[in-house]
Parts: C-alpha cells; structure tokens; sequence
C-alpha cells in the first residue's frame, strides 16, 4: 500500500452502518423510478442484463455479470431500455427498512433478468468534501471486475449469502457490501479514464499526497507551504493544480474536512463541546465556532441539539 493512500483516507470517515438489499427477477418491458436518496446504491447484474439511465443522459448498459455503483445515491431509472412507463421504486418497495432484505418480481413472460441491489447507508456527516466529486455512477464489467479477484469472488458469494436466513446474515452481508464497495471504488481509480476532477485529483501523485494528508491529518497546523512540500510541488503550481482539480484552494478544503469531522463528533459521539476545536485542529474555540456556522448556519451546540432530537423523533 503506498504511504499516501488516498482512497483509505477519502472513505475512512464514512462509516457504513447497515443495508438494505433486494434480490430482482423481472420478466418483460420493465422500467423503475429510484429518487435520489443519501446513501450509496448498487446493482449487481447476475443474468441476462438491464440499463441504469440517469435523467438527461443516454442509458447505460449493465449487462450480466456487470456491477453499477452509485457513490451517493443519484437519481435513476433501472430497466430493460425500453420506454415502457416507470414505476416508482417507493410503489415496489415502500418499507426498505435498514437491514432487513426482500425479493422483488416483476411480469411472468419472457427471459428472466435477475438482479442484487443494495442501498447502504452511512453517516452523510462523515462524507468527505471530494466525495460527490466521484462520478455519479460507476460502471465495472467483467473485465474489470476481474482485475480485483477479491471484488469478483465477493460478489460471486453474495448470490447465495442472501438467500440465506441464519445467525449472523445480516452483519456477514454489511460487512460484503461494505467490502464490495470500497473494492468497487479501487478499481474505477485504477483503470477508468479521468473523467471527473475527482478522478484526476486521485490520480495526481502531488495532489493525491496533499489529500491524503488533509483527510487523515487535518487535526495538523497545515500551511499552504507544508502542504505544498508534502505534495512535493512548489507553491505556486501546487495551489494552482489543486484549485483546478479540487475547485477550491487547500485551506477551503482543509476547513471543509474539519468541519464535517466536526459535524460527525457532534453527531454520532458525545465529545465535549469544548474539546472539538482542538481535535479538528483549531488553536482558538472562537476560530471553530465562526467557522462551524459559517458553513453549517447555526452555531456547534445548536447543530448538536437539533441531530439529536431528529435522531429520538
């Protein structure tokens, strides 16, 4: 692994805290409306194959044995492409209670196309800034899948493990899910093309070790200067690169990752309040607070009463 595991860094935060997944058998003209949702969703193409179509783009194909990952819940259409109208995923599936499972059937003629999706939840608090600057949806065919055995040979065994009910089912499947996923994404950094910033950013060895390090070590007195001899850049190409890729400058981004570690110790944990500055990396609690609410719109304390009471409701 290299020093500056950025993907590691990038997905650390997030923790992912439990799935709902469906095994599909549809037969026919069939379309389905999913709305976007916070969480990441995956489809997994066990025979025949169908088409992911976000609005306003082309459909894509997913044909059998192809993965389609979408990182934080997209909007989309899934079906056999044709334009037969769509039912809404919230008609099909209204209870898709967090770690619990399903089947799903859809028409009785024709060949069967048979599917594995999932939603898998994680804390939005703990969502990394460069997060959603992830393609939307990420496309891995057999040929790719192949390169990452441990990927294929978890998917290939999640056929059979959802079709079981026993003891521990249901954390053996989050934590496959989990696996598949974070595999999913190695891959698509490894061998797609640079199509997003996000991609590019990874890609960069100079930038790359800069995000690594503000997404791992944000808690340091990072300077442009010490970031930019850490990416092993000079200063000035260092913030012009990063801005170009990132779409913000160092210290914007460095801000942004303490505030959403921030937002997750005020979330899932029960820190004192006073302690957070100094664990995000803030010298000066008045510093923190200014920038917690200039990012969130309401002050630290307040953030934390209004999470919890969602939470108990």
């Amino acid at each position: 692994m290299q020093s500056h595991d950025t993907l590691s860094e990038l997905l650390k935060p997030m923790r992912l805290s439990s799935v709902f997944y469906s095994r599909w058998t549809v037969r026919g003209p069939w379309n389905v409306q999913g709305d976007d949702d916070e969480c990441a969703v995956m489809h997994y193409s066990l025979r025949n194959g169908c088409y992911v179509t976000i609005d306003g783009r082309p459909p894509v194909p997913v044909p059998e044995g192809t993965l389609a990952v979408f990182p934080y819940g997209t909007a989309h259409t899934l079906g056999d492409g044709t334009d037969c109208p769509a039912t809404p995923l919230q008609e099909l599936l209204p209870h898709r209670r967090a770690g619990t499972a399903t089947s799903v059937r859809i028409g009785d003629e024709g060949p069967a196309t048979e599917l594995i999706c999932a939603s898998l939840r994680y804390g939005v608090a703990g969502e990394p800034p460069l997060y959603r600057a992830l393609p939307s949806v990420i496309v891995l065919n057999q040929t790719l899948l192949s390169q990452e055995p441990l990927l294929l040979s978890t998917l290939q065994s999640l056929a059979p493990e959802t079709e079981r009910a026993g003891p521990g089912t249901q954390l053996v499947t989050l934590r496959a899910f989990e696996m598949v996923f974070v595999l999913a994404l190695r891959v698509a950094l490894e061998s797609l093309s640079d199509d997003s910033s996000a991609l590019q950013a990874l890609h960069h060895p100079g930038i790359s070790r800069a995000l690594a390090a503000i997404y791992g070590e944000f808690q340091e007195p990072w300077t442009l200067n010490s970031l930019a001899r850490t990416s092993g850049m000079s200063r000035s190409a260092f913030a012009k690169t990063f801005r170009k890729l990132i779409g913000e400058g160092p210290a914007q981004h460095l801000t942004r990752r303490r505030i959403r570690e921030a937002e997750r110790l005020l979330t899932d944990t029960s820190t004192p309040l006073n302690e957070i500055p100094e664990l995000i990396g803030y010298q000066s609690t008045v510093g923190f607070h200014l920038a917690f609410r200039k990012s969130v719109g309401e002050p630290p304390g307040s953030y934390r009463q209004r999470r919890r009471a969602a939470v108990s409701s």
